[in-house]
């Protein structure tokens, strides 16, 4: 198993994963149990997401920027308001320079981010965002 740079206890992290594509969600899923990471909270809709942040308390969020009912830089706003201290992963297809602002713009919002790549992303990368 890895040694996760969060929480810091020694445990695994816990991870939302935020993504309207139900594939995706499964795949990250996977990805994040081959990693060693026992509790993933997927989610399609940002609503529920948000429900999910404040109940579960997780670690790491890894969010999609491209939503279809509050883009990911809504979602992270509305994160950072309601006091999500974890690490973010940003995920996108969206060009480089869309998820390089994005990532500022998440840092300015006082979100810590752990990286920043073009789905799908590979399981090395996820290892090395999940490691800081």
């Amino acid at each position: 198993m890895n040694n996760f740079a969060v929480p810091g206890d020694g445990q695994p992290p816990r991870v939302l994963v935020l993504d309207d594509d139900r594939f995706m969600l499964e795949m990250l899923k996977d990805m994040l149990h081959t990693l060693g990471v026992r509790a993933v909270y997927t989610e399609a809709s940002t609503r529920h997401a948000l429900s999910t942040l404040a109940e579960e308390g997780p670690d790491v969020l890894i969010c999609d920027l491209a939503l279809p009912d509050m883009d990911g830089i809504e979602f992270l706003q509305a994160a950072a308001e309601r006091g999500f201290r974890g690490g973010v992963i940003l995920l996108s297809g969206m060009d480089s320079g869309v998820r390089d602002a994005a990532g500022e713009l998440a840092r300015v919002l006082g979100l810590r981010v752990a990286g920043i790549f073009r789905k799908p992303i590979a399981l090395d990368q996820l290892r090395a965002a999940l490691a800081g």
